[in-house]
């Protein structure tokens, strides 16, 4: 499990909403909370909140000294309005530093490129992180957002430690990444495991959306969700026991899955909690898998 920091100061990398999301201490209460919880893998990216995920993780490091933290943070999307986005060798290694400074930390044990730069090619990317990691600033680097034929691409020029693709019960289109990473020993990393909430079973039929959630605020990734396949399929799960317990729960019955959580407050860690004390076996997970198997796919 990795707590993702995704919603402090903002709500992801969104310009629109720099400013929103979780305010320093509510980002302390959630970082307290899964710390206490035994998560030690924090996930945060340069362009969170427009620079302040880094910064509210980096205060909370200044303030609680914890030890054994691991931090991962991505580059690729710009920091502000107007600002320069990409993978080019300069840009990362401008990020890289405005990421340690933020976080108030020498290195970084993971740094990931947050998308896939078509103006860039990947092989001087990848040099650029390998000067990074020369440099003792970051541990290992990795790819997120990306289909199977870039990661096959980035692999040409060398290993790659990790990918963070969308992954869950709604979204399967990282299946061909995942066997990709399988094969070549990467880790591979499972964001927006509960789909933007759809899969805790805030959204319904004919109802509409909670004020604050992510239909009201940035509904467009998941418009397509509207649809009574995908109802009929929720509302049959609803009746297995608690939606987002069971949707984690079927991830973490994939072992080669890690998942990057992303609670707005601390009480919704508990269904994290209850599915770690209660996997899932195989047969239960082949079950779950066929009742979504027919829902539309993004």
């Amino acid at each position: 499990m990795i707590l993702g920091c995704g919603n402090f100061g903002g709500i992801g990398s969104a310009p629109a909403f720099f400013g929103q999301g979780e305010t320093l201490e509510q980002a302390f209460d959630v970082m307290d909370a899964a710390w206490d919880a035994g998560i030690t893998w924090f996930d945060t990216a340069d362009a969170y909140g427009g620079g302040r995920s880094e910064t509210y993780v980096g205060e909370w490091i200044r303030a609680r000294k914890p030890d054994g933290l691991r931090i991962t943070t991505k580059t690729f999307n710009p920091m502000a309005e107007g600002e320069d986005r990409g993978l080019a060798p300069a840009r990362v290694r401008r990020q890289i530093d405005t990421s340690l400074q933020r976080l108030g930390v020498e290195r970084v044990d993971l740094y990931l490129a947050h998308a896939w730069d078509p103006d860039v090619p990947i092989a001087e990317t990848l040099v650029a992180f390998d000067e990074l990691v020369a440099a003792g600033k970051v541990g290992a680097y990795g790819l997120c957002n990306v289909d199977s034929t870039q990661l096959g691409q980035a692999l040409a020029v060398g290993p790659v430690a990790a990918v963070q693709n969308s992954y869950s019960l709604l979204d399967r289109e990282a299946e061909p990444v995942i066997s990709l990473c399988r094969m070549n020993d990467a880790w591979f990393q499972a964001h927006s495991p509960l789909m933007g909430g759809w899969l805790t079973g805030k959204y319904r039929r004919d109802t509409p959306a909670p004020e604050g959630s992510r239909m009201t605020l940035r509904s467009e990734p998941y418009e397509y969700l509207r649809d009574d396949r995908v109802y009929d399929a929720l509302e049959a799960f609803a009746q297995r026991g608690h939606p987002a317990t069971l949707a984690l729960g079927w991830l973490l019955a994939d072992e080669r899955v890690s998942v990057v959580i992303g609670p707005r407050r601390p009480a919704q860690l508990r269904p994290v909690l209850d599915a770690l004390a209660n996997p899932l076996t195989q047969e239960e997970r082949d079950a779950l898998s066929d009742e979504f198997r027919l829902v539309p796919q993004s």
